[in-house]
């Protein structure tokens, strides 16, 4: 690579890092306004009765706040016919792991839930070495509802509503991340939801190899060099 790649003196490089940096400052307000936007986008009420399966019984998405007024659900891929979760997932799952103490610091709950029995959930997660909480919602339609798994009726048409838009696909499960608020009162309310590429910022190893020389270097193939982090070598 290095042989290809234009090689300058110090003043020079200097002179093209400064021109980024006016590029790189830029995205930074426009992300800014970006964020912005949306926490300025309008919510929904949550009027269904979802109760979930995990490590402390059954809890309702109230109860899931766990004492907070914001929750983040990312809705981790685990169907209940497989015997261990997706490996992508699994990778975001990884960048997330240690951060859950810091969101509660900031009025945050961080959660995962999948439609696997909790029952194969918590083997995978010890597996993982994990400590985020991880519930199954095998019991109420809260994946359906929030466009991330899908039922065999659907699958059987060859499309689906995904990313708010309908998509081909032949999976029963696909990645996404759901925000809810519940006020003072108690109702709960459904604040944003991404799906596809929206989930990409969440992911701080990504963000990290986009630095590098090589960047993500898949090739047009996403994740396929990916491993459950205790596979690699192997």
């Amino acid at each position: 690579m290095s042989e290809t790649h234009k090689v300058v003196s110090n003043g020079e490089w200097i002179d093209a890092r400064l021109q980024l940096l006016a590029k790189e400052k830029e995205f930074t307000r426009l992300r800014d306004e970006l964020s912005q936007a949306r926490r300025d986008l309008p919510w929904e009420r949550v009027d269904k009765n979802y109760v979930f399966d995990g490590p402390n019984g059954k809890e309702s998405l109230a109860e899931l706040f766990d004492g907070r007024s914001q929750l983040i659900v990312y809705h981790f891929m685990f169907n209940p016919e497989w015997e261990a979760g997706c490996k992508s997932c699994s990778f975001w799952a990884d960048n997330f792991e240690r951060n859950v103490v810091h969101l509660n610091h900031r009025d945050v709950t961080l959660v995962a839930i999948s439609r696997a029995a909790l029952g194969k959930i918590e083997p995978f997660k010890k597996r993982m070495g994990w400590t985020f909480k991880w519930l199954s919602s095998a019991a109420n339609d809260f994946n359906f509802d929030y466009q991330v798994s899908f039922r065999p009726e659907q699958l059987a048409t060859g499309e689906v509503h995904y990313n708010y838009r309908q998509r081909k696909t032949s999976m029963t499960d696909l990645v996404g991340i759901s925000v809810f608020y519940r006020d003072a009162g108690g109702d709960v309310f459904h604040t944003y939801s991404c799906y596809e590429r929206g989930v990409d910022m969440m992911n701080a190893a990504y963000h990290y190899l986009d630095l590098v020389p090589k960047g993500r270097d898949e090739g047009g193939r996403t994740q396929f060099w990916v491993r459950y982090r205790d596979s690699y070598g192997q």
